[in-house]
């Protein structure tokens, strides 16, 4: 994961929302609030999965 977590403001179907994303993923909040927190917890986790010398987290099946 060498990507940041980042916070983008977009309008979608007419409606401000806002865009986490950790590369090419992401999630579109409708509140700001909520985006912020989460983004802020991906970016705590993402420090972990680092110290763990893991460079993404394995996908569970």
């Amino acid at each position: 994961m060498q990507d940041e977590v980042k916070i983008e403001a977009i309008e979608f179907q007419g409606r401000p929302c806002w865009l986490v994303r950790l590369g090419r993923r992401g999630l579109r909040f409708s509140q700001e609030p909520l985006a912020r927190a989460f983004a802020a917890q991906l970016h705590v986790r993402r420090q972990w999965w680092q110290q763990r010398g893991e460079d993404e987290p394995h996908e569970r099946t």
